[in-house]
């Protein structure tokens, strides 16, 4: 196997990985989208849980009514907690996920670079061959048309 398909091989295997990188890193994102909305749901729903509470205690509410709301509001609130660590790491993996994107990416771009240089020293050596072709060949028509001069 020759150096070009080789580095050309290792193009497409890091070509490959970064495309699953990427894939990867979008699907963190649909889920962090996810969970910050759950997130979000959830605390309109605790305001509005306790919006009822302050209307309940003006319109005058009993103590096992009231117990009952703060109770629901303590579970609301430790439920908020989940979800605010839950986007907390999610968060994290799409940081994570973006930075193995990015060093996929420079994978690539390394590879992409070395192949170009391979390639231009491949073109540079077959402009000099087909000059040296090139001078030979006038060199020797040279040499044939002096005789002809010669008789």
């Amino acid at each position: 196997m020759s150096a070009s398909s080789q580095l050309a091989m290792l193009g497409d295997l890091a070509r490959d990985a970064r495309d699953q990188a990427g894939q990867l890193l979008a699907g963190e994102r649909i889920s962090e989208r996810q969970v910050a909305s759950q997130l979000d749901a959830l605390s309109r729903y605790r305001l509005e849980y306790a919006e009822r509470l302050q209307s309940a205690m003006r319109d005058g509410i009993d103590p096992a009514s009231m117990h009952n709301y703060q109770q629901f509001l303590a579970s609301l609130d430790a439920a908020l907690q989940r979800a605010r660590d839950a986007l907390d790491s999610q968060q994290r993996r799409v940081q994570q996920s973006q930075q193995q994107w990015q060093q996929e990416q420079k994978r690539l771009s390394a590879y992409d670079t070395l192949s170009s240089r391979r390639n231009a020293e491949l073109q540079k050596h077959e402009a000099r061959r087909e000059q040296r072709n090139s001078d030979e060949m006038a060199a020797g028509r040279l040499l044939r048309q002096r005789p002809e001069r010669d008789s």
